[in-house]
């Protein structure tokens, strides 16, 4: 079983639909440069999911078993386009509290959407 961290945060959400997920993200940063380096992907609770759902999700996408880089890098490419492209179901939320449950922390291979980590689990908004 993997261990939670809890943490708790005011910042920009992006809240979207994911295949019948409801999926948060947003980003922190790992040192005083403040660059947003860590994407932060939570299913949004009270859904019942959990983080391992997202992971199960992108292995899905695939005929071929992925890695997990390339299903990291696909739960990071839902979270920019939901970002990016501000459809009606889509909810982005500037400075909004919200704590997190994570359940997993992916080291990237190399910068991908201006992330070189991925951490998961659910989150709560405030």
């Amino acid at each position: 079983m993997p261990t939670l961290e809890a943490i708790t945060a005011t910042s920009r959400l992006t809240v979207f639909p994911l295949h019948g997920l409801m999926v948060a993200y947003t980003t922190q940063s790992s040192d005083a440069r403040v660059l947003g380096d860590v994407a932060i992907v939570g299913v949004v609770e009270p859904d019942g999911a959990t983080g391992a759902h997202l992971w199960c999700m992108a292995a899905s996408m695939y005929s071929n078993p992925p890695t997990g880089q390339t299903q990291a890098r696909w739960i990071l490419t839902q979270c920019i386009r939901a970002r990016m492209c501000r459809a009606p179901s889509y909810r982005d939320l500037p400075e909004t509290k919200w704590t997190a449950k994570l359940d997993r922390t992916f080291i990237l291979d190399g910068l991908f959407a201006n992330h070189d980590v991925l951490r998961t689990g659910t989150l709560t908004i405030e």
